[in-house]
Parts: C-alpha cells; structure tokens; sequence
C-alpha cells in the first residue's frame, strides 16, 4: 500500500469522524432535511459549491479537455449560468415559499402546488435517474485509485460509496454543510498547487499547445469536438431546480443568505470552470494516447507533480467527487422518506420513524449506487442520464409554479409525461453525444407547450361550462 492511498484512507477517516461527531446533534427531520433552516451564507456556499464541483465537474471535465479541448469550460461554465438563476431568480422565491409552508423537499412544494399525484411521480422518476448521477462520482474515484495503487474498479467504488453514506447518514444536511467545508477548503488547496506545478512541469503553456491534437477546433471556446455552447441546454435547466441544491436553499436563514451563499458559489464555479479543461489538455504532454480519457485528471496528478503534492490534487479531486456524492443521496433519502414513505406509505408516522426511514435510504441509496457504477461505462455518460431527466420532469412545472397559480395537476402530469417520453424514445433510437445536449432543450420546451396547450383546453372547456 503506497504512501497517496495510506493519506487518502486517512482523509476519508478523517472525514467520517467530523460527519459522526456533528451527527450526535441531529435528533429530529428539521435539522436533518433542512438543518433546522440556520444555515449562513458561508456554509451555505460551501455546501452549494461542493455539492456541484463533483465527478463531472473534475474528472468528468477533464477528459472532456483532453478529447474536445477548451470547449469543455461550457459542462461546468453552464452549471454556473443555472447557479446563478438559482441564486437571483428560483431560490429567493422557493426558499420564501418553504419558510411559511414549513417545507422539507421539492416533493412537499409539488403537492402544494399541484397535488401529490405529482408529487409521487416525480419521486419516483428522481430515485431512479438520480442513482445514475450517483453512480457516475462513484465511477471517478474508482478511476482515481486505480491510477494511483492500481486498486480494481469494485474496491474504489465500494471505498467511496462507505465513505460518503456513514457521514451523510449520521446528520443529513447539518453534517454534510460542515463536511462539505473542509472539502472545499481541501479542494482549494490542492488544485491552487498542483495545477501551477503540472504547468511548470510540462514546460509551460507553449510547450502544453504543441503536445495538444493539431485539429483547428481544439482550442475554440465556443465549440470544439463534442463540446461545446451545446452544454447549456442539456446543464443550465438542471441546476436551476435541481431538487438538491432546492432543498440546500431551504436550509438557507433568510433570502439574503440564498442571494449571497449561493450566488458567491456561482462566481467560483465561473472561475473554476477553467482549471479542468487546461488539466486535460496539459495530460497531453504526459500521456498523449489514454485509452481512457476520464483518466487525464489521476494521471497529471500521479506523473507530472511530485508524491506530496499529488497526494494533496488527489485529496482534492476525492473532496469533489464524495461532497457531490452526499448531495445526491440527500436528494435520495429525503424524497424516499419525505415524499414516498410519510406521504404515501404511512402518513401518520412519527418524526422519529421518518429520520429512521431516511437513514436506512441513505443505505439503500449508497448501496444501490455503488452496484450500478459497476455496470456504467464513463462519468460523463452517467450524468448525463441524470440531467436531461432532471430537466424534462421539473424544470416546467416548477418554474411555472412558482409564478403563477393558475395551471393546475393536468398540465404539470402531462407536461412531465411529454418530457420524459421524448427522452425515452430518443434515447431507444439511439440519440447520444451533442444531439443528446439538444435533445434535453428540445424535450423542455416540448413540455413547455404541452403544458401550456392543457392550460388554454381546460380554460376553454371551464368557459363553456
């Protein structure tokens, strides 16, 4: 067992210790959804940006700068675009709708506003395509340990799927917003010094442009290979009512800490979005012919920098991938208890029995998770399941919703229904690569004007009778 696996073991055990500790406090769901809604702009800009620089944002990115180049800036450019419309636009209005209905889950505000036939559809949708994203920071962490000890695939995904689930499960969102900071700050460091050194080590930028593929598009910004402007379709709407970073919101002391937290988070993804790409290019100078592109990332961190100051890139990168992780599997454990269980399944139950069903999601989840990443193939691929269908289900009802009462239950199933069932027959004909990052701003408007066709039929119908 080398050195780099013995630091990261001891993180991750580090990591467990603080998420158990702060967990002895959480007793009840208010702290354990929403963390008793006492969240301040600085954790909550923590938790906002860890939950979102995660797979894709850093393993993910970078194998995308090393197959299409600079155009990959737009897979996290594009996350920062929805954060900020989440900061300034979506959250200030939830956030005010969840503080006088005393809301937990996106799922509590979709029977407020459209009942709870809508409500369990789209928590059942959710659990299903929100194990996929999961999966995919399971599937990065793997690739990080077998660069690094040539651990198989099975043990990274297992290391990582335990890591994040014992520290979520014992206290919710409370536990994760103070993990999540240390994350962050680990994170900082380790890409402020490894990145610098991997420049310098390659030569410089010039030397990095002459090692890079010699295609004309390689260093576009607005498009190049399979990457591109393209993202926006298929991220921005994600991040904008993603029902993890919404109930994050909720865990928000007032609107100005949502404006402030998460819009702070928007102007780092912003500046961070560069660092991926430039890694995946500079691994051109070290491996210019991986048979795995999403393996850039680990190798510039294990060949182009020395042992302590990979083992701090790695830190980082595992930082990323398990704050990611533990914002999805809130979303898991919080839909399953607070929308399925309590709602559907025993309406009369406790809060105790409600926290414990939570916990046991969170296993389920984690559990579930780690089984799929073994069957996925890339990171990339993972998530992108995860996003357009985070989209099509909820960015329409939810942004209508919240501005205007007006539409009602038919219009939220039948645009949800249209959504989901173009994605579904696109991706059966094979649909894939940026006519999929189409296809998700093709299925929301689609959803969109069904939704407004219901609309104008039943108002028709409602002036007849």
């Amino acid at each position: 067992m080398n050195a780099t696996l013995l630091f990261l073991l001891a993180y991750s055990a580090g990591l467990i210790a603080l998420g158990l500790w702060i967990g002895r406090r959480v007793k009840e769901t208010g702290s354990f959804f929403v963390a008793g809604r006492s969240l301040g702009p600085v954790l909550l800009f923590a938790t906002v940006l860890a939950a979102n620089i995660g797979a894709g944002s850093t393993v993910g990115a970078a194998g995308l700068g090393y197959r299409d180049g600079l155009a990959a800036w737009w897979w996290v450019g594009s996350a920062a675009i929805g954060t900020a419309l989440l900061a300034f636009w979506i959250g200030p209005r939830i956030w005010r709708v969840a503080k006088q209905q005393d809301l937990y889950t996106v799922g509590d505000y979709l029977e407020l506003r459209y009942g709870p036939s809508v409500r369990g559809i789209v928590a059942a949708l959710l659990w299903l395509a929100t194990l996929a994203i999961l999966a995919g920071q399971l599937i990065a962490f793997a690739w990080i340990l077998e660069v690094v000890a040539g651990i198989p695939k099975w043990a990274g995904c297992l290391i990582a799927g335990g890591v994040m689930t014992i520290y979520f499960t014992a206290g919710g969102l409370l536990t994760s917003a103070w993990v999540n900071l240390v994350q962050l700050v680990v994170l900082i460091i380790g890409f402020a010094i490894a990145l610098p050194w991997a420049l310098s080590a390659a030569g410089g930028w010039q030397a990095v442009v002459a090692t890079a593929p010699a295609r004309s598009d390689y260093f576009g910004f607005f498009s190049g290979g399979g990457s591109g402007i393209i993202y926006v379709a298929l991220l921005v709407p994600a991040f904008i009512i993603s029902p993890g970073l919404i109930q994050k919101v909720y865990g928000a002391r007032d609107e100005r800490t949502v404006r402030l937290g998460v819009g702070l988070s928007a102007a780092a993804l912003l500046l961070f979005a560069a660092v991926p790409p430039v890694i995946g290019i500079l691994a051109h100078a070290f491996a210019p012919e991986l048979a795995n592109q999403e393996l850039a990332l680990p190798t510039v961190l294990t060949l182009a920098v020395p042992p302590a100051v990979g083992a701090i890139g790695l830190a980082a990168v595992f930082s990323a991938e398990v704050s990611s992780a533990d914002a999805i599997l809130f979303m898991l454990s919080t839909s399953l208890s607070e929308d399925l269980y309590k709602r559907f399944v025993k309406p009369g139950a406790t809060d105790r029995q409600v926290l414990g069903v939570a916990r046991r999601a969170a296993v389920l989840g984690g559990a579930a998770a780690v089984a799929l990443a073994l069957g996925l193939p890339s990171v990339i691929g993972a998530l992108s399941v995860f996003y357009t269908f985070l989209g099509v289900s909820l960015f329409v009802p939810v942004v209508v919703g919240l501005h205007s009462r007006r539409p009602g239950t038919p219009e939220a199933l039948w645009a949800i229904g249209a959504g989901v069932l173009l994605v579904l027959a696109a991706r059966l004909a094979g649909v894939s690569g940026l006519n999929s990052s189409l296809l998700t701003g093709y299925a929301i408007l689609y959803s969109a004007v069904v939704f407004t066709l219901v609309f104008a039929v039943r108002g028709l119908r409602a002036k007849r009778e």
